[in-house]
């Protein structure tokens, strides 16, 4: 089968704005995973959106293997999905409505809510908070409404006070030209489940929990972007995730149904990494849905969705074989 890699790839040099794109040694083996699956493959970077299409037209692939986050504004991920549909051309992964609601974190939350997915109350803001709604309290976590791995989202955006919610609402909207969610801070265990394949097929893998006492003392436990990518190096990674996480069966079957329901409701496809959270009772709410995980392939790396797939026994090719694998089925 010839098969078209839709991807951003990193630029040498990257600063924050790029940092949702995947560094070229991923794409290099996701190809050669594809390569020794036995079918052709080729990347097809989606860096300039005129070009998308004339490059696949060139191509004319049996499949895509999507993994685009796009260019800018809300609905940069369903650019290639939509483009793919127009001609007619089966992809892995979820359609661009999906898309479009997974990265906007109020749609997301509201359509949790609306089917009784537990989710921490929050308000949408579009001009600096001087005083949160009565329905809410402190602490409250600040984040861009449509950005993803863990961007904009940074230690001393945790907040407990009105005067430091006015100067950070402020400071992140005149960043980022979007809105903004104000979001309760729930303080208990976290966790991310990996889930592979559609409907009744649908395997979650080994959770993952997070261990915030391996950040910095000063360090608020949240999974910032200074956890993320300043902190945690390749070099030198942070103990900052034990899988599978010691569960009782109780609370692992509670996160496991929590996820299956969400990927149900947003309508992911193939594959999907969901982030979770307790609550001061201990009930465990969604935080956020991810249906372009990430899959960095270094195991030195802390990349939650090959690390589950590990403790499963799944190597780095079974996870693209498992994707592409579900993709067609459904497709046919």
């Amino acid at each position: 089968m010839r098969i078209a890699l839709t991807c951003n790839i990193r630029p040498a040099g990257y600063s924050e704005k790029y940092i949702e794109w995947d560094d070229p040694s991923t794409v290099e083996t996701i190809i050669q995973g594809l390569k020794t699956l036995g079918h052709e493959a080729e990347v097809v970077d989606c860096m300039q959106r005129d070009a998308i299409e004339e490059k696949l037209t060139s191509i004319k692939p049996d499949f895509v293997f999507n993994i685009a986050e796009g260019l800018t504004g809300e609905n940069r991920e369903s650019v290639v999905p939509q483009l793919l549909e127009k001609l007619n051309i089966p992809y892995t992964g979820s359609g661009p409505e999906t898309l479009m609601n997974c990265l906007n974190k109020s749609r997301t939350k509201t359509k949790l809510q609306k089917h009784g997915i537990p989710t921490a109350t929050w308000c949408e803001i579009d001009k600096p908070l001087a005083k949160l709604p009565e329905k809410m309290a402190f602490p409250v976590i600040v984040k861009p409404l449509y950005e993803g791995s863990s961007k904009g989202i940074h230690n001393d955006n945790l907040v407990d006070n009105n005067e430091n919610l006015l100067k950070k609402t402020g400071e992140l909207l005149e960043k980022f030209q979007q809105p903004m969610i104000v979001e309760t801070f729930l303080n208990g265990r976290e966790f991310t489940v990996a889930m592979l394949g559609n409907g009744d097929s649908l395997k979650v893998l080994p959770i993952v929990e997070l261990n915030f006492d391996s950040l910095p003392a000063e360090a608020n436990r949240l999974y910032s972007f200074e956890a993320k990518w300043i902190w945690d190096r390749t070099e030198k990674p942070l103990e900052i995730f034990t899988c599978p996480a010691k569960l009782s069966e109780e609370l692992k079957d509670e996160i496991e149904a929590t996820a299956r329901n969400a990927f149900r409701i947003l309508n992911c496809r193939d594959w999907c990494r969901i982030d979770l959270r307790q609550d001061a009772s201990g009930k465990v709410n969604v935080i956020e849905i991810n249906p372009l995980p990430g899959i960095i392939p270094d195991p030195h790396a802390n990349s939650c969705f090959p690390k589950a797939a590990r403790a499963k026994g799944l190597n780095y090719i079974d996870i693209i074989n498992c994707v592409l694998t579900s993709a067609i089925e459904r497709s046919q």
